[in-house]
């Protein structure tokens, strides 16, 4: 059995916590310039050319990509064989959210829900855990703003609504999101087995390089068809019209009960934030 002091850990989402807040990833920036060549709409494609524009000096400068730094979603791969020592794991993580958010400069932007006093270090972060095979532990920091956040949405539809009714709700959803959501967007959708599943799978979903659609055919043509109908809707980069509404629609799924068919739908804007390491 491997062993992994936590402090190790507070080490690397310290360091996340900052890359994935100040440096676009390559996949979001070659979709957005594949998408500049696309546009023809003037306005279109001067928006998409300052997003570029803002990517690259937030990543020369080391600053934030967007003011909205966002709730510190980490997500964890824990090998079974791996005994962590020195600490408590989630103490460890949010220590590192802690330092990140503080050494990086980024903007605190977790409250009280109904005080709305702020943490004051922006901890504590939403941790999702899963048990692996192996020794290894992957860390994944994906930073969550809420403008695309607030337009995520969950439907619990019954099975007669079919295929129909899950791209409709998808649809449905990036229209109400119009230009809140900061388009061009990366769409998370989950589809099946529970109320919490189902939200899980969608935000998990936009852990997807964009670009990469979905090993099984059926999913990769649904993914596509809604990539499609939703780049048709005309709100374009940062709601000012044009093609590029959406980068990349990403589904997950999982079996459900015989009486439901539950989905979600989970935005991500056009900064799509999120860093991988692997101890």
């Amino acid at each position: 059995m491997r062993e992994l002091s936590v402090e190790k850990i507070t080490a690397v989402i310290a360091a996340l916590c900052i890359e994935a807040n100040t440096d676009l990833g390559c996949d979001v920036e070659n979709a957005m310039q594949q998408a500049l060549l696309r546009e023809e709409l003037p306005l279109a494609r001067s928006v998409l050319q300052r997003l570029l524009e803002n990517a690259e000096i937030a990543r020369n400068e080391k600053l934030a990509i967007c003011q909205d730094t966002g709730m510190a979603v980490i997500f964890v791969d824990l090998g079974q064989d791996l005994h962590l020592t020195g600490g408590d794991f989630v103490t460890a993580v949010n220590e590192g959210v802690r330092i990140g958010y503080r050494e990086g400069f980024l903007r605190k932007s977790v409250a009280h829900p109904i005080s709305r006093k702020n943490t004051g270090d922006n901890t504590p972060a939403v941790i999702h855990l899963r048990l692996v095979p192996g020794e290894q532990i992957s860390l994944t920091v994906a930073p969550k703003g809420f403008g695309s956040e607030n337009m995520g949405a969950l439907y619990m539809l019954t099975p007669a609504a079919g295929l129909a009714g899950v791209k409709q709700a998808v649809i449905d959803t990036v229209k109400k999101a119009g230009s809140n959501a900061c388009p061009p967007l990366v769409v998370g959708v989950g589809i099946g087995g529970t109320m919490e599943q189902v939200t899980l799978l969608a935000k998990r979903a936009l852990l997807r390089e964009v670009g990469v659609f979905h090993a099984e055919p059926e999913m990769a043509h649904l993914e596509q068809e809604l990539l499609c109908e939703i780049n048709q809707l005309g709100i374009g980069p940062q709601g000012f019209g044009g093609k590029t509404t959406a980068l990349h629609v990403a589904v997950e799924w999982s079996p459900t009960h015989i009486a439901g068919l539950p989905v979600a739908v989970n935005l991500n804007c056009h900064v799509a934030r999120h860093r991988t390491r692997i101890l």
